[in-house]
């Protein structure tokens, strides 16, 4: 069992796959995608946010996204591809864990928002 920051990210790394902007893309395109930006609320304000994706900071994902949670939101589906990202990749990266540990079984992890608006990916208000 990790026991450190550290040993939880590279835990969390080797259970979700990096994607790139250009697989992320491909992959919204199907139309079977969430995209979760696990950002706080005052980040996602300041920069915006991936256009379509739905802001669920990461101290809330897990009862977003159990049905059996009273605070369910009815976009998260197991059977969906999730594709999360934050700031740099580390709490999206743990996000991403979580959600696999969930139940989930297509998990991705985008990394940073910065990398995404900087190579030109749609980009709506927070």
């Amino acid at each position: 069992m990790p026991t450190s920051v550290k040993e939880l990210l590279a835990a969390a790394n080797s259970a979700v796959p990096r994607i790139d902007r250009a697989t992320a893309e491909e992959l919204m395109e199907r139309g079977d995608v969430l995209v979760v930006d696990v950002r706080d609320q005052p980040e996602v304000q300041a920069s915006g946010k991936i256009a379509g994706a739905r802001q669920v900071s990461r101290g809330m994902l897990e009862f977003r996204a159990d049905p059996a949670s009273p605070y369910h939101d009815q976009a998260f589906d197991p059977a969906k591809t999730v594709i999360v990202y934050c700031a740099s990749g580390g709490r999206s990266a743990l996000a991403g864990k979580a959600l696999l540990d969930l139940g989930y079984r297509d998990v991705r992890n985008l990394g940073g928002f910065k990398d995404w608006a900087e190579q030109g990916g749609a980009v709506e208000p927070g």
